[in-house]
């Protein structure tokens, strides 16, 4: 059995603010804002109290590695409602795990847009009642903003010939992978391990002991992508890291160095979805806001800087752009090639399903 260090808390929320909220704001890192109480509010002058209407208040919850795409987006949108509606917003963030996040959402974590990693995710933020069914038509492109693929990543000259999807099976070679239990990144994972032999003529046989084979070599089970990242740059475990192709490419650009990469050819587009918390928007009337931001996400401003750190934008014309960064994928195959998210997770993910089972 492969050591579980998963947990459901998410990170901490952060807010951004424009330098004009930054005034009108009492408020710092933390679950949510500072209140105001009754009397306080009785005694602001005409001035504090038109300020204080004059901001709005939205959470943004997001699995754990697009935090370096928003840094940049965010800025851009405040910026942009604040020139266009003459209002301040300030944008809460929570980066973590997405099975972790959309836990955390379910038990009470007001959230007022999602960008979860998988789409099953979302799907379990309906069945709870709130996010609002057809809620893929609500966005462009089907509410998928940015795709990535899996990429296989080694030590510095690749010292154990790690090039395909076999050699992750093969004696002596320590795969590390996160924990599709609280994970998007090892689902993603997960179902590329399986299309590499039911895409190539296997039967689900030969792909349930090919997974059975790879698990074996993977010592631990990081909750999110950036902790599977920190496990292989940082505490130096493993001979090959499977993460998202924007991950890795982050990571070169953050002068993470001595490794190599690939991306195998037989792959799946990682599509991880968009959506605004219905519930959430409507109780607290922020539905016009958070509806904006979302469809921001997939304006050329926004799809810029996901291609900048390593997503792949869905806008054909940025597409073009970063066409040389990020190459075309010989079999790449959608998820739905496997089955529904609720297929899939019961198939794959439930308790006592083909995951539990490959680890007895």
């Amino acid at each position: 059995m492969i050591p579980d260090p998963r947990s459901s808390k998410p990170k901490t929320l952060l807010p951004f603010i424009s330098l004009a909220t930054a005034a009108v704001v009492t408020t710092g890192i933390g679950l949510a804002s500072s209140p105001l109480s009754a009397s306080s509010n009785l005694l602001a002058s005409p001035d504090k109290q038109q300020a204080k209407q004059q901001t709005v208040e939205i959470t943004l919850v997001s699995y754990a590695v697009t935090q370096s795409a928003y840094s940049k987006i965010i800025p851009l949108f405040v910026n942009k409602w604040k020139r266009e509606k003459k209002q301040d917003v300030v944008i809460k963030q929570s980066y973590g795990g997405s099975g972790s996040q959309t836990r955390a959402i379910i038990d009470g974590l007001d959230a007022d847009v999602v960008n979860l990693a998988i789409g099953s995710d979302v799907e379990r933020l309906q069945k709870a009642g709130l996010v609002n069914p057809g809620w893929q038509k609500e966005l462009p492109n089907n509410a998928i903003a940015t795709r990535s693929v899996v990429a296989l990543v080694t030590r510095q000259g690749n010292p154990k010939g790690i090039r395909n999807w076999p050699d992750l099976a093969k004696s002596g070679i320590k795969v590390i992978t996160a924990n599709p239990k609280t994970s998007g990144v090892a689902r993603w994972n997960f179902l590329a391990l399986w299309g590499s032999v039911t895409r190539t003529g296997g039967s689900e046989a030969q792909a349930t002991n090919f997974v059975r084979n790879v698990y074996k070599n993977v010592p631990v089970l990081p909750k999110d992508a950036r902790e599977a990242s920190d496990v292989f740059f940082k505490q130096d475990q493993g001979d090959v890291l499977l993460n998202y192709e924007n991950e890795v490419i982050l990571a070169r650009q953050k002068g993470e160095t001595g490794f190599s990469y690939t991306i195998p050819p037989v792959n799946v587009s990682i599509d991880p979805p968009v959506a605004v918390v219905d519930k959430i928007v409507d109780k607290r009337k922020t539905r016009e806001v958070a509806t904006a931001f979302a469809q921001f996400l997939f304006t050329p401003e926004a799809q810029r800087e996901f291609a900048k750190v390593g997503f792949r934008p869905v806008n054909a014309n940025v597409a073009k752009e970063f066409s040389k960064q990020y190459p075309k994928v010989s079999n790449l195959f959608p998820y739905t090639a496997v089955g529904s998210w609720d297929a899939i997770q019961k198939k794959f993910f439930a308790d006592g399903a083909i995951f539990d089972q490959i680890q007895r």
